[in-house]
């Protein structure tokens, strides 16, 4: 648990609400949109600070790495999603189609998040994703 202990940005044993999103992914686990929100809405004060205390965040962050929660999706998966929004079959997609497709369908990227992802995905010559060497890069290994 050093991680969550060393990346406290709100001091006093508290980090920002916000920054939790990033804190669960950075131990392996991948939630989805809502079960994040699930997460904090067991360890939130009752009067909201925007602040998560940490002696409340580490029991159930402790519970969710021995269960093994929140898995990453499966490397066949990413490739197939990926595949069927690259529509020329070209083995890439571009920064702008990329940006529409995860900020405008489903649940949708925020502003952060986007820029996160390009940061580590976008190939700043050809302002393409090339998605494969991406989801290598991405890859847990599970044992």
């Amino acid at each position: 648990m050093a991680t969550a202990q060393g990346c406290c940005h709100g001091g006093e044993g508290r980090e920002q609400r916000r920054e939790i999103g990033s804190i669960v992914r950075s131990l392996g686990c991948f939630p989805t949109e809502a079960e994040l929100h699930e997460l904090l809405a067991k360890v939130e004060e009752e009067e909201p600070t925007g602040y998560i205390h940490l002696e409340k965040f580490l029991p159930v962050m402790t519970k969710v790495l021995l269960d093994r929660s929140y898995r990453p999706i499966p490397e066949d998966v990413l490739l197939h999603a990926f595949e069927a929004l690259d529509e020329n079959k070209c083995g890439y997609i571009t920064k702008e189609e990329l940006v529409k497709y995860l900020t405008e369908e489903g649940e949708p990227f925020t502003q952060e998040e986007m820029e996160d992802m390009l940061s580590t995905a976008l190939d700043p010559e050809t302002n393409t994703v090339r998605y494969r060497d991406y989801i290598s890069m991405m890859i847990v290994d599970e044992n």
